[in-house]
């Protein structure tokens, strides 16, 4: 009767287990995993902890002004809220696009009432020559394969600073390969 017991309570403790592995990220969290992920949300990892700058660079231009005035290979300080497109984010990668300031995003327009004011969808037609990519590089110049909102614990409409490479194409797009980030509060 005990091995019996004791077999049940083995195989019990196995398929609770192999249960708890296989939840998906769609079930609800309980309060002790919700407080381990806003700890790690707010504990920059060792990457980020590299990239992310304690003090605003002088010097950063809006961007506008830098993609007018940056050149190939240049190294540059640009400024701009995070957003653009209903998803401003490259998932998986730490890359984003920033629009300029001077344009309203649609919750600074009073009255409003956009699910995704970060889409500028109000400012369409300025957006083209307002937007600029971000990628964020490490020491090597490689992007780097981890989600921008994970690694920087940014969100939509965040203003940042980013310090870089200039890349320009043919249609006079501007990307910056930042190997640093600063976030305005």
């Amino acid at each position: 009767m005990k091995r019996l017991m004791f077999s049940s309570l083995f195989l019990s403790a196995v398929c609770l287990t192999a249960v708890g592995c296989g939840q998906s990220s769609t079930e609800p969290n309980t309060s002790a995993d919700a407080n381990s992920a806003a700890e790690s949300a707010a504990e920059p990892t060792a990457a980020a902890s590299e990239i992310i700058m304690t003090s605003e660079p002088a010097g950063a231009k809006e961007v506008i002004a830098a993609r007018e005035s940056s050149k190939d290979e240049e190294e540059v300080v640009v400024v701009g809220r995070i957003g653009g497109s209903e998803n401003p984010w490259i998932d998986g990668r730490a890359a984003f696009s920033i629009v300029d300031n001077s344009l309203k995003a649609c919750s600074d327009i009073p009255g409003d009432g956009c699910e995704k004011p970060w889409d500028y969808c109000c400012e369409t037609d300025k957006l083209p020559g307002a937007t600029a990519l971000v990628k964020v590089v490490d020491a090597d110049g490689t992007l780097i394969k981890e989600d921008a909102r994970k690694l920087l614990n940014l969100k939509e409409l965040q203003t940042v600073v980013v310090k870089g490479k200039a890349k320009r194409d043919d249609s006079g797009n501007l990307t910056v390969f930042a190997n640093q980030v600063f976030v305005r509060k």
